[in-house]
C-alpha cells in the first residue's frame, strides 16, 4: 500500500529537480566565455556571446543561460587579473630590489623605479624628488614621461604643492584634480609647471630614511582619476626601494671618495717624477713647431697632449674678461672655475688666451707649461700678422695699379695677380664698401677704417681677389662664380663684411667685367658704377644692404656711367623681343597697344583689329615670358620704358 506522505515527498523532489534543472544553464552555454577567459579578452568582448546568440536566433533559454553565466565569467576574469596585476607587482618590486643589491649607478636605479611605477600604476608621468636641505625645498631628480622642461626643472618648497606637503609631512597625499584642491599652497611656479606638463590626478609618497624624509616619489595622469589603496601602497613600496638605493649609494660614494682620496696621494707621488719629463717633452715639441711653422692651433694641440686635457685658443672677446686680465697684468695663468686661463700678449697688445678646459688641478710646472704655449702663441700671432699686413699691402698695390695706372703692361698685372692667386682674365665684379655709423672721433673713425680694411683684404684673399682702402671706404674686387649674380655677391659681402666688424656695411656692385689687364679703364669705370649704386643704396635708406645697378630697374640707367640702354632693355623684355623674331609674331606690337589703351583688352583688340580672344592669347604668352608679375605697377613702368627706349633704338622705317 503507497503512502501518501512518501508520494507527496517524490513529488516535491521531482518538482525541485525540475526547477534546477530550468535554471541551470544548458550545457555548453559557458563555453564561449571560457574561450574569453583563455585568450585573455577584454571586458568588452564578454557581451559578443549573448549578442552572438541573438543574431543567431538561439532559444530564449539558451540567451538567458549566456547573461546568467556573463557575471561570472567577468568575476572570474577580476580575479584572475588582480592576481597577474599582483604578480607584475611583486615582480617588479623583486626587479628593483636586485637592481640595489647589484648598484653601480644610482641615476639608472631610480630612473627604473620610476619607469615601473609608472607602467604598474597605468600613468602618464612619474617622477621623483630630492630634498635640498641647504636651499630647504625639494628638486626634480628623475623624471619618466615628461614632455615639459620647465616642470623637469621645478623646486618645490617646504609645502608648497603636493609634492612639498608630502615632504614636509613625511604623509602620502593625493589629488583627483591638481588645480581644485585647496589643500595645500599653490604658486605661480609650480602651477605654470604643472599646466605645462598638463597633470591634473597626482599622489605623492614620502622617501624615508629612518625619521628623515630625503624625496618624493610621484605618479601623475594628465586626467582626472581616483588613485586606489592598493596602487597608493605599491608607490609606497617602491619609495621605500628608492630611499634604500639612495642611502646605499651615498655610502658608496664615501666609500669611493675615500679610497680616491688614498689613490691620489699615491698618485701625486708617482706623478711627481713624471712632472719634469713632461715639461722637457712640451719644450722640445714648441720649439719643433716654430721651426716647421706650425699655427696656433698646432700649439694648442701640442699642450693638449701634455698636459692631457683640452686646450683652446679663444678671441680676446671670448675669453673671460676678469680672469684674461689678471692674467695678463700678472704674467702667469690663472684659474676661473674649472679651466686656467693664459693671456697671449705681445707689448701692449690683447691677442687673445690659451684656455685649458676642465683642469681645476694643475701643478706649477704644468702652470708654467701653459704660459710658455701661451708666450710662443704669441710670437706666432705677430709673424701671421705680419706676413698678412705684407699680404694685404701686395694686393692693394694690385689693385690700385688696375684703378689708377692705365699703362701698365698686362702681362706685368697677370703674373702678379697670378703669385696672388687671382685670375685677371676671370669674371669679376667690383664692390664698393663704407662702415656705417658715426665714430665718436677721429681715433675711432681710423680703427674701425682699418678693420674694414682688414675684413676685406681676408675676404679677398679667400676667394682670390683683391682689396684696397679708397675713398674713406674700401674697394674689392672678386671673381665671380658661375652661379652668382652681383647682386648675390654685393649682398653677401654686406653680411660678412657686417660681422667681422660688428657694425651695418653698405656694398654697392658693379656689373660683371671681363678682360681687366687688358682693358685699361675696365676696373676704374666698373669701381664708379659700384659707388654709385652705394651712395643710391645710402640715399634710399638701405644703410648696411648689398646690391648692384641692375637691382634698381630703370634707375639703374641713371646710376651707370655709360647708361647701359641695350641692357637694360634686354633685361627687361628680351625674351618677348627674341620670341617675335624667332616666330615672327607680334607680342611687342600687343605690349605697346595694351599699355597705350590703359591696359584694357576691349580696347586693345579695336586698335590692333583682331578678336579680343587673340589679344587674351598674345598677354597670356607675355606672362610666361615676363613672368606673373609683369603687370604690378613697378614692372609695367619698367616695361613701358623698355618698350619706347627699343622703339627709339630701332632703325628708322622709310
Amino acid at each position: 500500500m503507497v503512502n501518501p506522505e512518501n508520494m507527496s515527498s517524490d513529488h516535491a523532489q521531482s518538482a525541485e529537480r525540475r526547477a534546477d534543472a530550468a535554471q541551470a544553464p544548458p550545457a555548453g552555454a559557458e563555453t564561449p566565455y571560457l574561450e574569453l577567459l583563455a585568450r585573455g579578452a577584454s571586458a568588452e568582448a564578454y557581451e559578443q556571446p549573448v549578442l552572438l546568440a541573438r543574431a543567431e536566433g538561439r532559444p530564449a533559454e539558451w540567451i538567458a543561460a549566456l547573461q546568467q553565466a556573463k557575471p561570472l565569467a567577468l568575476r572570474v576574469r577580476s580575479e584572475l587579473e588582480g592576481r597577474r596585476r599582483r604578480e607584475a607587482e611583486l615582480s617588479a618590486l623583486f626587479e628593483t630590489a636586485h637592481d640595489l643589491a647589484g648598484l653601480r649607478d644610482l641615476d639608472a636605479v631610480l630612473q627604473a623605479i620610476v619607469q615601473r611605477a609608472r607602467s604598474l600604476l597605468g600613468t602618464d608621468v612619474a617622477y621623483l624628488s630630492l630634498n635640498d636641505p641647504a636651499r630647504g625645498d625639494t628638486y626634480m631628480r628623475v623624471t619618466e614621461g615628461s614632455v615639459a622642461a620647465r616642470f623637469q626643472q621645478l623646486r618645490l618648497g617646504m609645502g608648497e604643492g603636493l609634492g612639498g606637503l608630502v615632504a614636509q609631512t613625511a604623509r602620502p597625499y593625493v589629488t583627483d584634480d591638481y588645480f581644485k584642491d585647496a589643500r595645500f599652497q599653490h604658486t605661480r611656479t609650480i602651477d605654470a609647471g604643472v599646466r605645462d606638463e598638463g597633470l591634473v590626478a597626482i599622489l605623492g609618497v614620502p622617501l624615508t630614511l629612518g625619521h628623515h624624509v630625503i624625496g618624493v616619489l610621484f605618479a601623475a595622469d594628465r586626467r582626472a582619476r581616483v588613485f586606489e589603496r592598493e596602487q597608493i601602497a605599491l608607490l609606497g613600496s617602491f619609495a621605500a626601494l628608492a630611499a634604500a638605493a639612495i642611502d646605499t649609494a651615498n655610502l658608496l660614494a664615501e666609500t669611493r671618495s675615500a679610497l680616491a682620496d688614498l689613490e691620489r696621494a699615491n698618485e701625486i707621488i708617482q706623478d711627481r717624477s713624471g712632472v719634469i719629463e713632461r715639461a722637457s717633452d712640451v719644450h722640445d715639441r714648441l720649439a719643433e713647431l716654430v721651426l716647421r711653422g706650425g699655427g696656433v692651433h698646432d700649439v694648442a694641440a701640442a699642450v693638449s697632449e701634455v698636459l692631457d686635457g683640452t686646450v683652446e685658443f679663444a678671441e680676446a672677446a671670448a675669453a673671460p674678461a676678469e680672469a684674461l686680465q689678471i692674467s695678463r697684468a700678472e704674467g702667469h695663468a690663472v684659474r676661473h672655475r674649472d679651466d686656467w686661463i693664459a693671456a697671449v700678449a705681445a707689448g701692449g697688445e690683447l691677442l687673445g688666451a690659451l684656455v685649458l678646459r676642465g683642469h681645476p688641478g694643475l701643478d706649477p710646472v704644468d702652470q708654467r707649461t701653459l704660459e710658455r704655449a701661451a708666450m710662443v702663441t704669441s710670437l706666432l700671432l705677430l709673424a701671421r700678422r705680419s706676413a698678412a699686413e705684407a699680404e694685404q699691402r701686395v694686393r692693394g698695390e694690385l689693385l690700385d695699379d688696375l684703378l689708377d695706372a692705365h699703362d701698365r703692361d698686362p702681362r706685368l698685372l697677370r703674373e702678379r695677380a697670378s703669385r696672388l692667386r687671382a685670375d685677371l682674365d676671370a669674371v669679376h665684379v667690383v664692390l664698393a664698401a663704407r662702415l656705417e655709423g658715426d665714430a665718436a672721433d677721429a681715433d675711432q673713425e681710423a680703427d674701425a677704417r682699418r678693420r674694414l680694411a682688414a675684413a676685406a683684404s681676408h675676404l679677398a684673399a679667400t676667394r682670390h681677389g683683391l682689396a684696397a682702402a679708397r675713398d674713406g671706404g674700401t674697394v674689392l674686387l672678386l671673381p665671380l662664380g658661375p652661379r652668382d649674380t652681383a647682386t648675390d655677391l654685393a649682398r653677401r659681402a654686406a653680411r660678412h663684411l657686417g660681422t667681422a666688424v660688428h657694425a651695418p656695411v653698405t656694398v654697392g656692385a658693379s656689373a660683371p667685367t671681363e678682360d681687366l689687364a687688358a682693358l685699361p679703364d675696365a676696373v676704374a669705370t666698373a669701381y664708379g658704377e659700384a659707388r654709385r649704386c652705394l651712395d643710391a643704396l645710402r640715399l634710399l635708406g638701405r644703410s648696411g644692404d648689398g646690391a648692384a645697378a641692375e637691382d634698381f630697374g630703370f634707375l639703374g640707367l641713371l646710376l651707370a656711367g655709360d647708361r647701359d640702354i641695350p641692357g637694360f632693355v634686354d633685361r627687361t623684355i628680351g625674351e618677348v623681343v627674341a620670341y617675335d623674331a624667332r616666330r615672327g609674331t607680334e607680342l611687342l606690337r600687343t605690349l605697346d597697344a595694351y599699355f597705350a589703351c590703359g591696359m584694357s583688352p576691349a580696347r586693345t583688340k579695336d586698335d590692333l583689329h583682331v578678336h579680343v580672344n587673340t589679344v587674351a592669347q598674345r598677354l597670356e604668352r607675355v606672362g610666361r615670358l615676363l613672368g606673373d608679375d609683369w603687370q604690378s605697377p613697378a614692372r609695367a613702368l619698367e616695361i613701358q620704358l623698355a618698350l619706347r627706349l627699343h622703339r627709339l633704338s630701332e632703325p628708322a622705317q622709310h
